[in-house]
């Protein structure tokens, strides 16, 4: 495992205990994840104020505290929307300097701050670039704010070479005076010359940086001189240059001394041989530091190639901790296009393709929803509230039927325009599969996964119409004894009931474009599918003009005239545009089935 900043992926099985996470993984929010190392672990009483602090801030979730006695660090990982998360990991900071004198730490891990690093890591919903800006805005408050002076690193980093945590935190805590007081050594916020203040805090890296993860190649053999070697044929470091025997040869030496070396194929990978004695099988044990520049199967397909050319065989793979669903979802989409089948099918589907592929449930089973961190913050949610979408048909239907006035119209709606680009993809996928139709399967497949995208949005907008309901309902119920409580009121159930317009407008615009495909489904697609294609727009005519009632009615309770002339009149245009739509639609429908 690499030295420079501890890394916490095995700490994260630590997630499969907590059962506290909120429903802020689906629908597309941003999230960050943030794993501050402090220098301090040993004494659990500072650690939990530390940890209190960032519990206190709404939003966050803490997932994992790991101290280490001997390294004296403690590393700490918690996730939330960007705002909470940066907000959170300053009051960590904050207390950490109130607590954490670094004129008396010694531990067995470099150090040279009370929060030694501090790295934001993208997600979901959020680029690492955007992160880097969060980081770099973080590092100046806190040097601003709180006197701790800051560098930037990875990819926060202002220069090219402080990407690197080694160069940042280089001389360690000993050299604080020596750095903060010489030109291009210095800190990128709060350089000063030292004090006491200083002096007891130390300094802090705050830097961005993507996902990692640790995967082991499960291997035909025992021999660990021979997952070395596939090791080094992959890994980007690659392997020293020898004279002679490649083995056992010298090793040749640069000008500095150091040995050369000959790079590996695999950017962004470190990577080692090793021996299970459980498994009874050596590995090729890898830590992939940008997924985004070696994906998880690319590392897959190359070990094979590797292994192979060396008479051994990969049989599967181990994921260690968690993993970012987007690695899964990659990954069984290119798997799936190296088959030529269509990747417009659910996203369980997918993943179950790259489990399979790639051999993860070679050695014990493996479930996505314990291992995969969006599906782990989301079901751990369901406890905070119940979605529709993941009722069974006959318990939606029931529910609905209830004398409660949610979910209603518009929530069905949304889900009439679920099911209409279900079957408009269901039909896509049918003709990517047709015997004789193999030229096209790309074709389909890119319908195919226009119609996942819309069922996807719809099936969000399913429950986002009951939330607008129970806002408004939230909103009546504010108190309304004084004036200012009854403005605060009358201003709150103005912005819901704009906002429950607002929502089935966004049905009627996502299920209008169902039609597109379910057209091009019956002019084109496979002709014994071609009614489905027609329910279909049938389908998305019902919800559009089903949430179009919707608009209108909440609209009509809208104090600003202009705004609800505005929707009305758009839901009025979507309306007209669905009936002649789909009666074009049905006409060609029945044309074929002549």
């Amino acid at each position: 495992m690499p030295n420079n900043e501890k890394y916490y992926i095995f700490a994260h099985y630590y997630y499969l205990l907590k059962t506290t996470y909120s429903h802020t993984m689906s629908n597309g929010k941003q999230i960050v994840e943030c794993v501050p190392n402090f220098s301090e672990g040993r004494d659990m009483g500072i650690i939990k104020q530390i940890t209190d602090e960032i519990e206190s801030v709404k939003g966050v979730r803490l997932l994992d505290v790991d101290p280490g006695e001997a390294t004296n660090r403690t590393v700490v990982t918690f996730v939330g929307e960007p705002s909470a998360v940066v907000e959170a990991a300053f009051r960590s900071v904050r207390r950490a300097a109130q607590l954490i004198d670094m004129r008396r730490h010694h531990g067995a891990h470099p150090r040279m701050g009370a929060t030694d690093v501090l790295p934001l890591i993208p997600v979901a919903g959020i680029t690492l670039e955007e992160c880097a800006g969060l980081a770099r805005a973080l590092a100046r408050r806190i040097a601003d704010e709180l006197g701790v002076p800051c560098y930037c690193y990875e990819a926060a980093a202002f220069t090219p070479e402080r990407r690197n945590l080694a160069v940042c935190r280089e001389g360690e805590y000993e050299a604080l005076a020596e750095k903060l007081t010489t030109e291009g050594r210095q800190p990128d916020f709060g350089a000063r010359p030292v004090d006491e203040a200083v002096e007891r805090t130390g300094m802090t890296a705050v830097g961005a940086r993507d996902f990692l993860i640790a995967v082991n190649y499960n291997l035909n053999t025992t021999s660990t001189r021979r997952a070395n070697a596939i090791a080094f044929d992959v890994r980007e470091k690659g392997r020293p240059v020898r004279e002679g025997n490649p083995i056992v040869g010298k090793i040749v030496r640069g000008e500095d001394g150091e040995p050369l070396m000959r790079p590996g194929t695999l950017k962004c990978t470190k990577a080692i041989g090793w021996y299970i004695d459980e498994y009874g099988i050596a590995q090729v044990s890898m830590n992939m530091t940008n997924l985004s520049v070696t994906p998880l199967h690319v590392a897959f397909d190359e070990v094979c190639r590797c292994a192979q050319n060396r008479g051994i065989r990969v049989t599967g793979t181990e994921i260690v901790g968690l993993i970012p669903k987007k690695t899964l979802i990659d990954a069984g989409r290119y798997f799936l296009e190296k088959q030529q089948r269509s990747t417009g099918i659910p996203e369980e589907d997918i993943i179950r393709i790259a489990v399979k592929s790639m051999g993860l449930d070679d050695l014990k089973p493996f479930n996505p929803r314990e291992k995969v961190i969006e599906y782990l913050l989301e079901d751990a949610g369901q406890a905070d509230a119940r979605r529709l979408v993941d009722m069974t048909v006959k318990g939606f239907a029931e529910e609905t039927s209830r004398e409660s006035p949610a979910p209603g119209g518009g929530t069905i709606s949304a889900y009439m325009g679920a099911l209409g680009a279900a079957l408009a993809a269901m039909v896509a996928n049918l003709s990517s599969h047709k015997a004789g139709w193999d030229d096209r399967w790309q074709e389909f497949a890119a319908w195919a996964d226009r119609g996942q995208t819309l069922m996807t949005e719809l099936l969000h907008l399913v429950d986002e119409d009951t939330e607008a309901f129970n806002r408004i309902m939230a909103a009546f119920g504010l108190p309304k004894k004084t004036d200012d409580d009854r403005k605060a009121r009358a201003a709150a159930i103005e912005e819901a009931t704009l906002y429950a317009a607002e929502v089935p407008l966004r049905t009627m615009k996502a299920s209008m474009q169902v039609f597109e495909i379910c057209r091009e489904m019956v002019t084109s697609g496979n002709p014994n599918s071609v009614s489905d294609a027609g329910v279909g727009a049938l389908a998305a005519r019902a919800a559009v003009l089903g949430a179009g009632l919707n608009v209108k009615i909440n609209a009509a309770g809208l104090k600003d005239r202009a705004a609800a002339d505005a929707l009305t009149a758009e839901a009025d245009v979507l309306m007209a545009e669905a009936d002649r739509t789909e009666r074009e639609i049905m006409k060609m429908t029945e044309e074929v089935i002549k």
